[in-house]
């Protein structure tokens, strides 16, 4: 086809095809004549789908649908052109081609079609007639009819029936929502939707894009799009959080609550996936913005729901050094670091903990003592204290355990000779105090080593074994046994007695200990 200047022409943006605007207004018959479409669009689009964006897809499907419903409307005729004025020359594919559409109208005295606020912004700059047409952001999407006050998350894959997750952390069920299975037009129907959106609406971004996956946050939601050949069909997940809750609703021991007050600075948050972590994280994001501190957030995608004075930054968007420098120029009270996997993000983690910010580290864990172990190998042993003060195991949407770290040096549990003693990290149950894992370096391994605590009936016949024995020779009321959970029997009695108990009763006293698992030691009173 040949351009003729002066003709008259409707030209439209890659946002008029992507958001599906061409249709609407084709249908309500507010474009009419001729609707030009340049190659240059067509090859944009082209260009998108290679590079595994969304994008190109909606766009090449959205001309198809152009040509087909022209057909059904006599006042549109659809027009494709390789052809540019000498004005714009061969130059300009290679430039913004949204720029190069608005340029075009401009040669050719048409009418602009865009969705786009800033294309309409630069047509009446050149003075472009243009029309602008943007989707309603109220409208209801099509994935969300899926959704009731107890989904948690929808599986939605070509071929197979809908799914849904319903309840809440640590007790849910999946749940079919209807026996026929979906076919691919529809998940991409609601892909086509989804990604509109995200073009259109403030709340909405893509966070991360990839060949074959998309992952984005729209709204409340939070989505991951996967195509083949990554996955083996369009598949759909949509995860919406169903509860917000705040630190005072998992009623916390006052202890604890005081620990988060006061001291703890170094937070894992650990749990094994949907039982909670991301909704406990938030609520004490939220606790500690009460009490005016200043949050940020490093997370990817960007899924925890906050207020607007907490800034949430993007993983994905930004290296580990950009955010290394900007946390540390606007030095937060608390950076909570959301799905903590890789060696970079532990050691961007340990960086600024160090570097005096707070930080509290969500990790996906079974146990609570396997959050501490991602950490060994990566860190220096004699760091992790340093590094980690408090670690909170969630487990079905409640607080199951909560360990501290402390560093110490002595002879490590079920070691026995004195001259290896060593800094040893100890982890104990916060409430309890009493101590559960320890770790070490022996040679050159590291050792995470359960701390093993003899059964009540073992400790109360070795004391009174002991002081069976004891008591032939020191009064009763002058010595006391203690059974440690290290596998020792302390006998603490005054200095003259220690001289009477040498020999043969010493002997009978290690003989009664040997048998019992526990090693003597003599501590003067």
């Amino acid at each position: 086809m040949s351009i003729g200047i002066g003709e008259k022409l409707c030209i439209p943006d890659t946002t008029a095809i992507v958001e599906g605007i061409l249709p609407k207004l084709i249908e309500e018959g507010r474009v009419r004549g001729n609707l030009l479409i340049h190659f240059l669009l067509v090859k944009y689009f082209r260009e998108q789908v290679k590079l595994g964006r969304g994008e190109g897809r909606l766009g090449l499907k959205g001309i198809e649908e152009i040509k087909d419903i022209s057909t059904k409307y006599p006042h549109v005729n659809v027009l494709f052109t390789h052809e540019l004025p000498d004005e714009l020359g061969v130059l300009k594919a290679y430039e913004d081609i949204d720029f190069v559409l608005c340029e075009l109208a401009k040669e050719l005295g048409a009418t602009l079609i865009t969705g786009s606020a800033l294309q309409r912004d630069t047509a009446k700059a050149l003075g472009v007639q243009v029309i602008y047409y943007r989707r309603r952001l109220d409208e209801a999407l099509s994935f969300e009819k899926f959704f009731d006050d107890e989904t948690m998350s929808i599986h939605l894959k070509e071929g197979v029936p809908p799914y849904a997750k319903k309840g809440r952390p640590g007790y849910w069920r999946f749940v079919p929502l209807r026996k026929t299975p979906l076919s691919r037009d529809e998940v991409e129907l609601i892909i086509r939707e989804i990604l509109e959106a995200c073009r259109v609406r403030d709340d909405a971004y893509v966070d991360l894009e990839r060949e074959g996956s998309t992952i984005l946050q729209l709204g409340m939601y939070r989505i991951v799009i996967t195509r083949p050949p990554f996955s083996d069909g369009v598949e759909v997940t949509a995860v919406k959080p169903i509860a917000k809750l705040s630190l005072e609703d998992y009623n916390l021991p006052e202890r604890l609550i005081r620990r988060l007050e006061e001291r703890a600075e170094g937070i894992l948050i650990a749990g094994a996936p949907g039982m909670g972590k991301t909704t406990f994280a938030q609520a004490l994001a939220e606790f500690y913005l009460r009490k005016g501190r200043i949050i940020k957030t490093i997370e990817s995608p960007r899924d925890l729901q906050l207020p607007p004075e907490i800034t949430q930054y993007s993983k994905s968007r930004a290296t580990h050094d950009e955010l290394h420098d900007v946390l540390l120029l606007s030095r937060p009270d608390y950076t909570v670091f959301d799905e903590m996997r890789t060696t970079e993000d532990f050691k961007l983690y340990s960086d600024l903990r160090l570097a005096g910010v707070g930080m509290i580290g969500v990790i996906h864990a079974t146990s609570p003592i396997d959050a501490i172990q991602r950490f060994v190998g990566r860190v220096e042993l004699g760091m992790i204290p340093s590094i980690i003060d408090t670690v909170i195991f969630i487990k079905d949407g409640k607080v199951s355990k909560v360990y501290e770290l402390e560093m110490v040096v002595k002879i490590p549990h079920g070691l026995k000779e004195a001259d290896l003693a060593r800094p040893v990290v100890i982890i104990r149950d916060f409430l309890s105090n009493e101590p559960e894992y320890e770790i070490y370096v022996f040679g050159e391994r590291t050792f995470v080593v359960p701390i093993r605590r003899k059964p009540p009936a073992i400790e109360a016949r070795a004391r009174r074994a002991i002081k069976q024995v004891l008591k032939r020779y020191v009064p009763e009321d002058e010595f006391e046994v203690e059974v440690t959970q290290d596998g020792k029997a302390l006998i603490r009695i005054p200095p003259e007695y220690i001289a009477i108990l040498t020999g043969k009763y010493r002997k009978k006293l290690h003989r009664i200990a040997k048998r019992l698992g526990l090693e003597i030691e003599m501590i003067p009173r």
